[in-house]
């Protein structure tokens, strides 16, 4: 009986996602069910930056945990990303990609959830903190794997720029209203009850991408006989192969390597130290500089169409590491050097934007439909796993040659990824149709 009612479940299941995925005619257009996800997508990135806050602040005043312990938090959660070669090799092979989506937020939701539960008992502990961020962590790198398809076919080739400016101009804005937002939560509630928020957010999210229907293409039909780990080694071979994402990977790669050699953490230890900063005029400045950002995310688009895409990924590839110079060479009056470190941010988070934006377009049109997500899982492991080996390196400079230095050293090593492009067709694109397929 109870095989039965699971093989009830399951018709049911498959009838309701079937529902979902069939093309009524009425179906909304594909600019209304873009910003479906684009409302979700927003509301799902406030939420993340209270969790960002609350997080630190829960090891640190409620578990009164050291500086090494809140260190290891934050690496656990990038750690996740060094499988996701493995993990988009899997996806490739799931036929709902947008369902595993779904699946990612409400995990994510749900694990949240577990530590509000917890400081009701007074049974937060440092270990479920490091699970949460673990898991979280897992179930980001499983949402963006599943995200390259789902978004290749919610979004026409033409318009692929100006929707990422969309969503990194609000996520920019997250980042500039986010933390505020979450420390209000988290002095009226507490930092394990704002979290609430965010688990909120996820639930939003996977709602909205439940009400955008998109045809995805099924997979090959072969999939199931070939093993994961032969399709993660084909989605490495891929890349290696392709000239365009061969270089940009190349480039990224090292432009987050140093950009983490002069990590967020040592900028503001130099800040305080060696520029004599209080924490509020750091923090002011730092506030006023991520609106350079939101800026970026605007104006991207316009660079694009007036020096093509490759070019406007090679000048945020320089002018997101770069300003950190600025700082480094900061001397003089402490207004001085608060708004040296303002326009470091600003012109960095412009250049972060101008290099994101067309990047991400780029590789949704280069990269075939039949391995987006294994692609972008061993693009992520890369790319993404290169940085806490990048703000090791930058601590261990910091320790024998000083913060100055180090920092000059990450602005210049990744103002010098560019070098990358310049033997890449990359330069030579100036649309997206230009890219080969």
């Amino acid at each position: 009986m109870k095989g039965a009612e699971s093989a009830t479940e399951d018709e049911l299941l498959a009838q309701a996602e079937a529902s979902a995925d069939r093309e009524p005619a009425a179906t909304p257009a594909p600019a209304t069910l873009f910003r479906r996800f684009w409302l979700g997508d927003t509301v799902s990135q406030f939420g993340d930056r209270v969790t960002e806050l609350a997080l630190p602040l829960i090891a640190e005043f409620t578990l009164h945990a050291d500086a090494a312990e809140v260190s290891v938090l934050a690496a656990v959660a990038w750690t996740p990303n060094l499988l996701g070669v493995f993990l988009g090799a899997w996806v490739d092979r799931r036929p709902r990609k947008r369902r595993l989506m779904i699946a990612a937020d409400l995990t994510r939701a749900g694990v949240l959830l577990s530590l509000p539960v917890a400081a009701a008992f007074h049974a937060v502990t440092l270990g479920q903190l490091y699970l949460v961020a673990l898991l979280c962590g897992a179930a980001a790198v499983l949402f963006n794997t599943s995200y390259p398809p789902f978004f290749a076919h919610l979004v026409p080739r033409s318009e692929y720029v100006s929707a990422n400016s969309k969503l990194s101009a609000t996520r920019s804005a997250s980042f500039m209203g986010g933390p505020a937002v979450g420390g209000a939560l988290i002095a009226a509630t507490s930092a394990s009850f704002a979290v609430v928020a965010d688990s909120v957010s996820f639930l939003f999210s996977a709602l909205t991408i439940r009400r955008v229907p998109v045809a995805e293409p099924p997979p090959d039909a072969d999939a199931a006989e070939v093993s994961v780990a032969r399709r993660a080694k084909e989605g490495i071979v891929y890349i290696a192969r392709q000239p365009i994402l061969r270089a940009t990977l190349a480039c990224a790669s090292t432009v987050n390597f140093f950009t983490f050699v002069a990590n967020t953490n040592l900028l503001i230890l130099f800040a305080t130290r060696a520029l004599h900063l209080s924490s509020g005029a750091v923090g002011l400045a730092l506030g006023l500089g991520a609106s350079g950002a939101l800026v970026g995310a605007v104006l991207a688009p316009k660079v694009v169409r007036a020096v093509g895409v490759g070019r406007g990924i090679a000048v945020g590839a320089v002018l997101f590491p770069a300003p950190v110079a600025i700082v480094a060479a900061a001397h003089g009056s402490v207004w001085l050097c608060a708004a040296a470190l303002a326009l470091a941010e600003f012109l960095g988070g412009m250049g972060v934007m101008m290099f994101d934006i067309p990047l991400n377009s780029l590789q949704t049109a280069v990269i075939h439909d039949d391995v987006r997500s294994r692609v972008s899982g061993a693009y992520a492991t890369v790319n993404y796993g290169i940085r806490p080996l990048g703000a090791l390196v930058g601590g261990a400079l910091a320790g024998t040659i000083g913060v100055r230095p180090t920092l000059l050293i990450g602005a210049v090593g990744g103002a010098m990824s560019v070098l990358w492009l310049l033997a890449s067709p990359v330069l030579r694109i100036r649309s997206l149709d230009d890219s080969v397929r």
